[in-house]
């Protein structure tokens, strides 16, 4: 698959009164032309950050990208000027905000906010421009497109601005659309929706998604492959199936953990992951993970390690990971709260945790299914929650 999209050492940093805020560490990673990849990471692990760096939409000052290359077809991003980079920025490349609300402009008609990247850069006039408007919300399920033009996005419920949103990133027909936590928002009915039309827009246009979020749930059901980060650092990457059958970074397995079992309902409560993410003012001399993580070992509190491959296809930046465990038992020396409730949570892999996920995954309907269940229940509960599973 030819890369559309190389991200190479990519640091962004923000300079504040109370020091600096390494907020992304030297990431690396690559989307190839018609590839949907999912970032996954807590609050706070530089995901959006990570991703707004790309086409430079983090506010500078306070915020600075002080190394690294993004190479889009082609063209370092990072050294386009201004003017050249809003060629590319909302036209080839384009971006799905968390919020569609704060980010549709309230004074203006949904129609004016789509019409107008239309006729910037595909210099269509109004007629033209007002046209493709209608095209764009049939397309992503807006009923009576033509008269909803002259709506005010608080004539839209939440399913609707979202929708609003999407059809304005694909206006262009971009080569690569960036979806930040576009569900977060919305009901388990209405996020479902919006992933079933991300995906079947995706398979009409071929265009290249980047989807972050938090929901394990969601990646299961449309993401090729998953990078998770924590801390700003790349701690795990893989295809979709591995991260649930064969994780390799304590993280992404304390992740797992903390996703409710839906045939126990509360006969067991979830593994919470311990304490809480790392001060990002101080730039780490160890692993990010190693106070909160439940394997760490002497090297982990001494080294931070690089982003290794440890399978094929599958690499890690774990020591334990990098010298060959593959299996990730509860440890009698895991942090308390994990083990608050010991004589109901025996020791055990993800085994039982990896089969719930993958029974939500149908390979034989020509592609990855997502289970509204599983949402609903991921949507409920906070994926670092120690509150018993429902």
């Amino acid at each position: 698959m030819a890369k559309l999209l190389e991200v190479k050492n990519l640091k962004t940093q923000f300079f504040t009164q109370d020091g600096v805020v390494h907020a992304v560490n030297g990431i690396t990673y690559s989307v190839g032309a018609g590839e949907t990849v999912a970032i996954v990471g807590e609050s706070g692990s530089g995901k959006s950050v990570g991703v707004m760096s790309l086409i430079r939409l983090i506010p500078q000052p306070p915020g600075k990208i002080v190394d690294g290359e993004v190479w889009f077809d082609g063209e370092d991003l990072l050294k386009l000027s201004e003017e050249e980079l809003r060629k590319i920025r909302g036209n080839r490349i384009a971006m799905i905000f968390q919020d569609p609300m704060t980010s549709l402009n309230p004074v203006l008609t949904i129609g004016r906010q789509i019409t107008e990247a239309l006729e910037l850069h595909l210099d269509m006039n109004k007629d033209q421009a007002r046209k493709r408007a209608v095209e764009l919300l049939d397309l992503v399920g807006i009923p009576g497109a033509d008269a909803r033009l002259d709506d005010y996005p608080h004539q839209f419920s939440g399913g609707m601005r979202q929708r609003v949103m999407i059809a304005m990133g694909l206006s262009c027909n971009p080569q690569l659309l960036i979806a930040d936590e576009p569900t977060t928002a919305l009901d388990v009915t209405i996020q479902a929706q919006i992933v079933d039309l991300v995906n079947r827009l995706k398979n009409e246009l071929g265009m290249a998604i980047i989807w972050i979020t938090h929901d394990l749930g969601v990646v299961a059901g449309m993401a090729e492959r998953v990078i998770v980060m924590y801390s700003g650092y790349i701690v795990e990457e893989s295809p979709v199936h591995s991260i649930y059958s064969d994780p390799r970074h304590p993280y992404t397995v304390g992740l797992l953990r903390s996703i409710p079992r839906l045939d126990l309902g509360r006969q067991k409560r979830l593994i919470p992951i311990e304490g809480l993410p790392p001060d990002l003012l101080e730039a780490p001399t160890q692993c990010p993970f190693a106070p909160r993580c439940a394997y760490a070992e002497e090297k982990c509190w001494q080294e931070n390690p690089s982003l290794e491959l440890v399978a094929p296809d599958h690499k890690s930046a774990c020591w334990p990971a990098q010298r060959g465990v593959t299996t990730w038992e509860v440890p009698v020396a895991a942090p308390a709260q994990a083990l608050r409730d010991e004589q109901s949570l025996p020791a055990h892999t993800l085994e039982q945790v990896q089969t719930d996920i993958m029974n939500a995954v149908d390979p034989g309907a020509g592609g990855l299914e997502v289970d509204i269940a599983m949402i609903e229940h991921n949507k409920e509960t906070s994926a670092h929650s120690g509150v018993e599973g429902r």
